[in-house]
């Protein structure tokens, strides 16, 4: 009896240490899969986005990401179809600005989702600093081209901001880095399936594009081409939406 007794004492205090220990791979799983995402904590991300429906392409944008820490980030829409138009993100705080706009207009995380692609979301949304995660199952993941062994991940948003409330990740075992995610809003419902596509930049390998499946509306896709990640760091004016609105013409 008592060596029993003594089995389940030792259990008990090995479980916490086991979970805590759990705890901390997962953040490290997720601070890697990050980093083959950006690296630097300020850069300019050019990214280029182009809308499929139904297999054909409908059109594309291009935007330029100013990223530092704290969840700033502004982005500069490049495209002539939209001039002028800047998205500032402070914190849990966004503000859309418009060239015939004398104000900023404040939006709320839910009107991130709107439109060609998830742009505000895709520059903010780091899973080491804005979820919780847990491990729950290895799995084999096939993206039509390769096949990978996968640890599978949930995370849960742990800041107000966050677009996807929930998130399944595939991260591929050994070199963490992400496959697959399933990306969903807080009502529950699935909104995008995300594919990460493994490339190089700067002779180091890197997420170097993605491709959204809309679950929504399933005959939307749209891929995301990071075309350039620089270190770059702006002036701090630029992170203020009322400087925005005076200045609609600044050079960026």
């Amino acid at each position: 009896m008592f060596n029993y007794l003594k089995l389940i004492a030792t259990y008990l205090l090995i479980l916490p240490a086991s979970a805590y220990a759990q705890t901390q791979d997962v953040a490290a799983m997720l601070q890697d899969a990050d980093n083959y995402r950006l690296q630097q904590d300020a850069a300019l991300v050019a990214s280029q986005v182009s809308l499929y429906k139904d297999g054909e392409l409908d059109s594309t944008r291009e935007y330029h990401v100013y990223l530092r820490e704290n969840h700033e980030s502004l982005v500069v829409f490049k495209s002539k179809a939209e001039a002028g138009q800047k998205m500032l993100m402070l914190g849990d705080n966004y503000w859309m600005l418009m060239p015939k706009s004398r104000r900023p207009i404040r939006i709320t995380p839910m009107q991130k989702l709107l439109g060609e692609a998830s742009v505000g979301d895709i520059s903010t949304l780091t899973w080491s600093d804005d979820y919780q995660g847990k491990w729950l199952r290895t799995a084999s993941v096939n993206n039509g081209k390769h096949h990978y062994q996968t640890n599978m991940l949930e995370l849960s948003s742990a800041t107000k901001g966050a677009s996807y409330h929930r998130i399944e990740l595939w991260l591929e075992q050994g070199s963490n880095f992400p496959v697959k995610a399933n990306l969903y809003l807080r009502s529950g419902k699935l909104a995008k399936e995300a594919w990460y596509i493994k490339g190089e930049r700067d002779n180091k390998t890197a997420v170097v594009s993605m491709m959204l499946i809309d679950k929504i509306q399933p005959a939307k896709q749209t891929e995301i081409k990071y075309l350039a990640v620089e270190p770059m760091r702006l002036e701090d004016k630029f992170y203020n939406p009322a400087y925005l609105s005076r200045n609609k013409n600044g050079d960026l």
